[in-house]
């Protein structure tokens, strides 16, 4: 297969379809729905596996944010967001499980439903479910929202749109949505579009941010209290409807407050965390885990630190270098930059050696990329792009390691190396192509991430040694997001966050489609068909073995198309907090819930 199926004519591909699936019987009304297979929870369970039925109501947590926020619109492109809103106000006609890869369970909708194929989702709503200003949701909300995000709201939820055909109201308190496009995961991303109050937009400008609309949302949580770039209050709704009309949300939402206080940097708000301002914080920094939390609190057991492990994949994180710029479209370059990035010497003196590097997309994961040449399933799939991937990808790559001594005198000769095939040397001490050009970029950092300026401070030297001299930028965060999201850069601080259930938001973060829109997740602007059809094979597949071989190709492909410097993983969750926010004694195998806490988390006196 070597077009992705997503590009099916709109009537031609589900006419073939249906003709292909005739006869076969329609799925019933369930209470869940996964991406294979059946979900694990029956019908009649009461709660989630990880969640506390019986954990009490009360108490509060605060963290702390480095950066600011000029909005409280979680939907739209506009506006610098705190990223936790969309989380803990809004809520969609499904919600996912912690502790299954890809299953929903019903939330806003009672009942799932779907064609053969999944050419339709169908969705009984709750009639218990209410906004929180007591206001009942209703099937018009729903359509409203699903037309209004897909054409107005933040690019995440624009691609989903443009693979419905309709959506419509087939009867009293029930939703259908008919696609256009052969893709299984499209019931999947339905169930978790957020639903918004209709009648609050009407004559309002839905795609503008800012702080003076709030969106009337049905979520166990709403804005309490809020100051412009210094923090926001959210209260846990005494009234929230779901707490006992549905059973994915039973011990679920505890505390009474959830307040983000917002720093210029990270001392700053360490330093509130000491002082008790900061209640819990989730420490990357290894060093400072293992130096810095002696102070009072921790000694007397006021605070705890807590130490929780996950399989979750490592996504990528680490310095990523923009191909749209002409510095870094050539892979041999991109390469070079990598070799001269010590990790060894940079990850003993940031972490004491501590941090194991990530070393491809899915790492930690029984999706990552194979060591060693391709084979089986993974090696046909790449076999009809083979003159067109970049080398290392068919035959095996992994990232250079350095003797861990500052020098790193073979990345820096292999480095050179790479140049020169590039048609970079080194003249007079600096690095120059035949015209006599130097070769230099900017690298673009958003002020208060201390850790980050003091990696680039030691990979600048590293640089200086093959004759590179580039600048670093340093802005705050509104100016940042400005200029990331019109990919105005050369090289700055990425992160992306993969699961174990990857499906569309694939061509958010790397489709070629979506790699020159503003706002893309596709930093570093990759455009290979190999990737657009590894991602249409990941969401068509019909079964567990082909979407893990397209996952791995995948991996390879971007992992040896040296996009990302990647620096260290976290495979487990440093926290610290105060004694009295307790966690439940099964942990999701795979949700983020101990990185943010606030979902299952509870305050015991």
């Amino acid at each position: 297969m070597t077009t992705p199926l997503r590009h099916l004519a709109r009537g031609a591909g589900l006419a073939a379809l249906l003709i292909a699936t005739a006869g076969t019987a329609l799925a019933e009304p369930a209470h869940g729905i996964a991406m294979y297979g059946e979900p694990a929870l029956p019908a009649d369970f009461t709660a989630m596996p990880y969640a506390n039925p019986d954990a009490p109501t009360g108490g509060r947590i605060v963290t702390a944010e480095v950066g600011s926020f000029d909005s409280l619109n979680p939907y739209v492109l506009k506006g610098n967001v705190p990223w936790q809103l969309r989380f803990l106000v809004g809520e969609s006609l499904m919600v996912r499980s912690l502790d299954e890869p890809f299953t929903e369970y019903g939330q806003l909708a009672q009942s799932v439903e779907t064609g053969p194929n999944r050419e339709w989702v169908q969705y009984v709503l709750n009639p218990a479910a209410k906004f929180s200003d007591g206001s009942p949701v209703t099937t018009e909300d729903v359509i409203w929202s699903f037309e209004t995000l897909g054409t107005q709201g933040h690019g995440r939820y624009r691609g989903f749109w443009e693979k419905v055909e309709k959506i419509e109201e087939v009867a009293p308190g029930t939703v259908r949505l008919t696609f256009n496009t052969i893709d299984r995961e499209l019931v999947m991303l339905a169930g978790l579009r957020p639903i918004l109050k209709k009648a609050q937009w009407d004559g309002v400008d839905f795609a503008e941010g800012g702080l003076d609309l709030v969106p009337i949302t049905s979520g166990p949580y709403v804005i309490d209290d809020f100051e412009a770039g210094r923090f926001i209050s959210l209260k846990r709704n005494p009234d929230y409807w779901g707490r006992d009309a549905v059973p994915a949300e039973n011990g679920l939402h505890n505390l009474d407050e959830i307040r983000i206080e917002f720093f210029a940097d990270e001392t700053a708000a360490f330093e509130a965390f000491k002082t008790g301002e900061v209640t819990s914080t989730r420490e990357f920094n290894v060093a400072r885990w293992e130096s810095q939390y002696n102070f009072p609190a921790v000694q007397n057991g006021d605070v705890v630190k807590s130490v929780l492990g996950h399989e979750r994949p490592s996504g990528m994180t680490g310095f990523v270098m923009n191909t749209r710029q002409d510095q870094f479209a050539d892979w041999r370059v991109r390469d070079a930059m990598l070799h001269a990035f010590n990790f060894e010497f940079i990850n003993e003196a940031m972490t004491g050696g501590a941090q194991p590097r990530i070393t491809s997309y899915w790492s930690n994961s029984d999706l990552g990329m194979d060591a060693g040449p391709a084979t089986g399933r993974v090696a046909e799939m790449l076999a009809p792009f083979k003159d067109e991937l970049i080398p290392g990808t068919l035959e095996g790559y992994a990232l250079p390691v350095s003797d861990g001594t500052e020098r790193n005198r073979a990345g820096t000769a292999k480095a050179l190396d790479m140049m020169a095939q590039a048609g970079w040397t080194v003249q007079d001490g600096v690095m120059k192509n035949d015209a006599g050009m130097p070769f230099t970029f900017d690298i673009l950092l958003e002020s208060g991430a201390s850790e980050n300026q003091s990696i680039i401070d030691m990979y600048v030297q590293s640089l200086k040694r093959i004759g590179i001299s580039p600048t670093v930028t340093t802005i705050d965060s509104a100016q940042y997001k400005e200029r990331t999201d019109a990919l105005d850069f050369d090289m700055t601080f990425g992160r992306v966050a993969v699961s174990l259930s990857p499906g569309n938001e694939q061509y958010l973060y790397w489709g070629s489609e979506t790699a020159d829109v503003p706002g893309s997740r596709n930093l570093m602007g990759v455009k290979s068909p190999a990737i657009d059809t590894l991602i249409g094979q990941l969401l068509t597949s019909t079964d567990q073995d082909d979407f893990v071989a397209s996952v791995k190709a995948l991996d390879r492909v971007l992992t040896a198309g040296r996009y990302y410097i990647p620096i260290y993983q976290w495979n487990i969750s440093r926290l610290a907090h105060v004694k009295e926010l307790t966690y439940p004694d099964v942990i999701p195998s795979w949700g983020d819930w101990n990185g943010w806490q606030p979902d299952v988390w509870w305050w015991q006196e």
